[in-house]
């Protein structure tokens, strides 16, 4: 899958919206929990039984992130991370787009191995984690065109994205995902050994009405 080096490509940052702000009517059925599961959605892609499960490296390298991303991990401005894009394909078909943002502060002691995650999916990875946190998430419904998408996975449809903050002994770090077209929603029994209820407090918050 062919992806530009030339950094930074985003221009337009997608409109985050704490999911609070969302009304039920707001969110489709079908996506609605996919949206606000607060496990891992590695795990729960895995299970899916849809055909084989695989990490595609699109990008990783230093960089300032975006504005919305530094306020999310309180970063100053102008300090760059390291940032992670990849996809996450089933059947060797894309079904996610992921980017993660890794603060310099964080990637030290016992996290200092994510530099080197190469393919490996990063939600395998802290889901296993001992006193992981995620913060609440925040949404957004964006252009199947936004440039927040690789030029190779924008579509033609819209797509829904989430991200939130993780939290690991006192270090942050971002994580976004967007459900591409390719993506079928479907209904399943979460398990709670997937979830970890517990470990991942106030990542649910009820949608206004």
């Amino acid at each position: 899958m062919p992806y530009p080096h030339i950094h930074p490509r985003i221009e337009a940052e997608p409109r985050w919206r704490p999911m609070a702000r969302y009304s039920s009517a707001e969110l489709p059925q079908d996506y609605r929990s996919w949206l606000i599961d607060d496990g891992s959605l590695t795990g729960r892609l895995i299970e899916s039984g849809r055909g084989e499960f695989r990490v595609q490296r699109l990008y990783q390298g230093w960089q300032v992130p975006l504005p919305s991303e530094c306020k999310l991990l309180s970063l100053p401005h102008r300090q760059v991370s390291l940032v992670r894009e990849v996809a996450l394909l089933l059947a060797d078909r894309p079904v996610v787009f992921a980017r993660s943002v890794f603060p310099v502060s964080s990637l030290s002691g016992s996290l200092a191995h994510l530099r080197r995650l190469q393919n490996t999916s990063l939600g395998a990875i802290l889901f296993r984690h001992p006193g992981m946190h995620r913060c609440p998430f925040e949404l957004v419904r964006m252009p199947g065109n936004s440039d927040y998408l690789p030029l190779a996975l924008q579509q033609a449809e819209p797509a829904w994205g989430r991200r939130s903050r993780f939290e690991i002994a006192g270090k942050r770090l971002m994580v976004s995902e967007v459900f591409l077209q390719q993506f079928t929603p479907w209904t399943a029994t979460l398990s709670v050994h997937r979830t970890q209820r517990g470990k991942v407090s106030a990542a649910i918050v009820p949608p206004t009405q």
